[in-house]
């Protein structure tokens, strides 16, 4: 049975570098989910790829026609953002297993959307100094870096990705980032023992 594999975690712990990793192993035959996106884009993103880069206008008329899986709103400094996933045609669980990135928060619409048996959490962990330091070297790379949203988005983790939110989840294994050959090879195992 296909299924839907969630990777999950605060900011800067290495997700989407993960998912990047687990996506290009043709091994595990896994069709990536791209997610929507009303932010604006960030240097070296690609639109399609990372995101698809949207507005809210769009966002409202996905809604209307019922194909908004999952949604979530982030009040930053710069205004709201929101990030969502749609029921586009990417995913199709006759065919394969898919993989996206996102919150506890998604990873429990995804479930309540397609079923428990068809979608699993991989949530990372990584200490909160290095994810600190992550995300500061990352912001420094940007053309005009927002060191207050970036502050925020670490505040908003401790309580986003609280231990009562991920055991009401039914979120119990975790995944320490401490190595990511190492983060990424004991997750391929787990999706392969799946197969």
């Amino acid at each position: 049975m296909n299924r839907i594999y969630v990777i999950i975690g605060k900011s800067a712990s290495g997700k989407d570098t993960i998912a990047k990793r687990l996506l290009s192993d043709s091994s595990l035959r896994l069709e990536a989910i791209v997610p929507y996106t009303t932010r604006p884009i960030r240097a070296g993103e690609k639109n399609g790829t990372d995101y698809f880069f949207t507005d809210d206008l769009d966002l409202r008329e996905l809604r209307a026609q019922g194909k908004v899986i999952e949604c979530r709103t982030y009040h930053t400094v710069y205004g709201d953002w929101n990030y969502f996933t749609a029921d586009d045609g990417q995913i199709d669980l006759t065919k394969s297993d898919s993989l996206t990135v996102g919150t506890i928060e998604s990873y429990v619409s995804f479930r309540n959307y397609f079923g428990e048996d068809r979608v699993t959490p991989i949530y990372i962990e990584v200490d909160d100094g290095e994810r600190l330091t992550r995300a500061l070297e990352r912001e420094k790379k940007q053309q005009v870096p927002k060191y207050e949203e970036m502050c925020r988005r670490f505040l908003a983790d401790q309580q986003d990705f609280s231990e009562e939110k991920l055991r009401d989840a039914g979120i119990d294994r975790r995944f320490e980032n401490k190595d990511i050959d190492e983060t990424v090879a004991e997750i391929a195992d787990v999706i392969r023992q799946r197969k």
